[in-house]
C-alpha cells in the first residue's frame, strides 16, 4: 500500500472540481449554445461561443484526469473518495451560483 501524502488529498478535491466544471461547458458547447467561460466579457457573466465552451470543457477534463491520477484515488481509500466527491459538490454549488447571474442570450 502506497503512502498517502498531503498533495494526494488536494489533488482528489480539485479533480472533482475540474470534472464537475467540465459538465456544463461540455453540454452547452456540443449543443451549440453560448455559455459563460473565464474568457467571456464580462468575466463569468458574458457568453462565450460553443467552440470556446467545448475547448474549455476538454481542458477541464484533461486537468481533472491528471489530478485524479496524481491523487491515487482507490476504492479502498474512503478519505480520498470523499474528498473527490466533496470537490464535485463544492464546484457544482459554486457554478450554480455563478451561472445564475449570467447574461441572457
Amino acid at each position: 500500500m502506497e503512502t498517502i501524502r498531503w498533495y494526494n488529498y488536494l489533488a482528489a478535491f480539485f479533480a472533482g472540481g475540474f470534472f464537475a466544471n467540465a459538465v456544463p461547458h461540455f453540454i452547452h458547447g456540443i449543443s451549440g449554445n453560448k455559455f459563460p467561460t473565464p474568457f467571456s466579457k464580462p468575466h463569468g457573466r458574458g457568453l462565450s461561443s460553443p467552440i470556446t465552451n467545448t475547448l474549455w470543457a476538454c481542458f477541464n477534463i484533461l486537468v481533472g484526469y491528471f489530478l485524479f491520477i496524481v491523487s491515487n484515488i482507490a476504492s479502498n481509500n474512503k478519505t480520498l473518495l470523499l474528498l473527490f466527491f466533496i470537490g464535485i459538490v463544492s464546484s457544482s454549488l459554486m457554478s450554480s451560483n455563478t451561472f445564475s447571474k449570467k447574461e441572457k442570450e
